[in-house]
């Protein structure tokens, strides 16, 4: 019989062995935050094998929240985040090149109480509007720019606006204090599965402002480095990605492994993030993509300015990630 100290021994040259063979496996960092939905997909990835499967590692690494992740992309310290596709442009524009990969059409939009007499654009005149974010949330451009055409009122000066963070504003509507409320699509399929209604919707606003297409206005960002660096591991997590939204969109059992992770405190709570979740994933080319895009960036450029979009009046030429970037 082998003593402990020879199977000690050998346990720890068996481990050493493991990783010398995988020495050579290209690692991609992806920084998700605890409650950012790139975590399910990762989850997805790594209990599926979809890494191994397409030749690399994927460590998810777990920061604390977006302006976190901002610098540890620029940084250097991980490979990918979901990021914004305004200021992955903005990035770009300003000499620091982006690639960017559509993660989710899923936005947000603007919810109301279900017995909510607010009907309209319009009827938010007078009413106490909260937003997720600040006065420069592309969500908040569009839903302005919307109300102009639509209802002919500038809702910044007919509606008293309160911006603050996704669950304060979630918070502060349930409590009655906010009449209605901008917020991302995670806090509006929880308010769904509450009784609440969606008055409009982020996609609803692009189409009436003349873009035919759902746009993924997220995605997975990549610095030009990294794609240069190991283009074969970043088309390879790109590969990953696209299997796990399809295992998720056609396999019912794979949602068994993402919701631990949703914090979806009944049925009803996770029945709505799991449908909006599916109904945001891309499915369009990165030409559709792009042409549509462009349409929204002008108009969110035209709200925002400088402050907005930087030294940019369009969006970088090479953006988008196609798989012979760089």
């Amino acid at each position: 019989m082998l003593s402990r100290r020879a199977m000690l021994a050998g346990g720890l040259l068996g481990g050493l062995g493991l990783r010398a063979a995988r020495a050579d496996v290209p690692t991609i960092r992806l920084g998700s935050l605890p409650f950012g939905t790139s975590t399910w997909e990762a989850a997805v990835i790594k209990a599926r094998g979809l890494d191994t499967a397409n030749g690399f590692a994927l460590d998810a690494v777990k920061l604390a929240g977006n302006d976190a992740a901002r610098i540890s992309f620029i940084g250097g310290q991980v490979d990918t985040i979901i990021g914004d596709l305004l200021w992955a442009a903005r990035l770009g524009n300003d000499g620091q090149a982006v690639r960017f990969i559509p993660y989710s059409t899923s936005e947000g939009g603007v919810m109301v109480p279900g017995d909510s007499p607010v009907k309209s654009l319009k009827d938010l005149a007078g009413k106490r509007l909260g937003v997720a974010g600040g006065p420069l949330d592309k969500n908040w451009l569009l839903l302005r720019a919307q109300a102009k055409d639509a209802a002919g009122i500038d809702l910044e000066q007919a509606a008293e606006i309160a911006y603050g963070a996704p669950p304060l504003i979630t918070l502060k509507l349930e409590q009655g204090a906010l009449d209605a409320a901008l917020t991302y699509w995670t806090y509006c399929a929880r308010l769904k599965a509450k009784g609440y209604r969606q008055l409009v919707g982020a996609e609803d606003i692009m189409h009436a402002l003349g873009v035919p297409g759902d746009v993924a206005l997220i995605g997975y960002l990549f610095q030009d480095a990294t794609v240069k660096e190991k283009p074969a591991a970043v088309a390879a997590f790109a590969r990953a990605s696209r299997a796990a939204k399809d295992m998720l969109a056609s396999d019912p059992s794979t949602w068994q492994i993402v919701r631990p992770l949703m914090a979806a405190e009944d049925e009803a709570t996770f029945e709505a993030l799991k449908h909006d979740f599916l109904a945001g994933i891309p499915r369009r080319s990165t030409a559709e993509e792009r042409a549509d895009a462009e349409k929204l960036y002008a108009v969110m450029a035209r709200l925002g300015g400088a402050r907005l979009v930087g030294k940019g009046d369009a969006l970088p030429p090479d953006l988008y990630y196609t798989g012979r970037n760089g």
